[in-house]
């Protein structure tokens, strides 16, 4: 691992205590130069964990409060007309940006809001771009969207549909901390008092030159099979309601690439796969008929011990 990158790791976990896996995968997501969902409780970290990350990146941040009032205009901006005044004759609209016009978006508490604002996002995660009354307007490079978002069996909620899903690269889930770490948080300092004052440990432009190395990491054939294993398998099964896309294959293999950067390898091996798979997958399968009460973890350990490895 990159000193930036170890030193990104060691001071997010300076601030999210007992949880070196999630940061870890947060920051296989970023380098894959994809966009994380957050998915658990309100009160367990998922908002501070991306302050954290925005503030050690040194990347522009804004963060959009998804409510049920929220509106496309809110997230993305609008036009507004300006009347003539001194050496212009004739009025004309101005567009005003909206924050989605920042290299880091925290969309918090996203499956509050109703379908027509989630879909705001959609052309800006795809594509990093957004359409306003027929002008497409760039957004900044690097640009990223962490969303959190609280269970749906909570009041007040909206279900993202698939096709919003499918944008994000990863889930993954905070959890409780365990006795020590709850121990420290209660008996420290604020972490909002520590957060603003976290200092950068990567520059924009060193960001994307490790972007650029996860992109080239070596994937072998035997390696490629066992994805394509994967994706087949779901496919075929009937465990689950659909199969995985070609989507979902090309992001398992970035996360892949990812991995291996963070254990300084230049080529992906299966265990890159198997580590980063649950977050791939665990909101993009479901399961069907007499499977259907089973968790995502249950359909991931069965994804796993279902597939040899080449």
């Amino acid at each position: 691992m990159s000193l930036s990158l170890h030193n990104v790791i060691s001071q997010a976990e300076q601030i999210i205590v007992g949880k070196p896996l999630q940061i870890r995968l947060a920051v296989t997501c970023l380098l894959s130069r994809g966009h994380l969902l957050i998915e658990d409780l309100p009160g367990v970290g998922k908002t501070t964990l991306a302050h954290v990350l925005a503030r050690t990146l040194g990347l522009q941040f804004q963060r959009i409060q998804f409510t049920s009032d929220l509106l496309p205009a809110d997230i993305l901006g609008v036009s507004v007309y300006q009347r003539a005044s001194g050496e212009q004759t004739t009025g004309v609209f101005k567009f005003h940006p909206g924050p989605i016009f920042a290299q880091m978006i925290l969309a918090d508490e996203i499956n509050r809001a109703t379908p027509k604002a989630q879909s705001a996002l959609l052309e800006a995660m795809e594509e990093q771009q957004v359409t306003i009354e027929g002008v497409t307007h760039e957004l900044p490079t690097p640009f990223f969207v962490i969303a959190t978002q609280n269970p749906a069996y909570q009041i007040g909620t909206f279900p993202l549909p698939e096709s919003q899903l499918d944008r994000f690269l990863m889930r993954i889930q905070m959890g409780y901390p365990d006795a020590q770490a709850e121990r420290g948080l209660l008996s420290g300092i604020d972490r909002r008092e520590i957060v603003s004052q976290l200092n950068p440990q990567v520059e924009s432009s060193e960001l994307l030159t490790l972007q650029k190395r996860a992109r080239a990491v070596f994937v072998s054939p035997a390696l490629l099979d066992y994805v394509q294993a994967i994706l087949l398998h779901t496919r075929e099964s009937a465990r689950y309601t659909h199969g995985l896309s070609p989507r979902a294959g090309l992001a398992l293999l970035s996360a892949a690439r990812a991995w291996a950067v963070l254990d300084e390898r230049d080529a992906v091996i299966p265990e890159d796969v198997q580590a980063v798979l649950p977050g791939v997958v665990s909101h993009r399968l479901q399961a069907a008929g007499e499977y259907a009460k089973q968790n995502s973890d249950a359909l991931v350990h069965e994804l796993l011990e279902a597939v040899a490895i080449p």
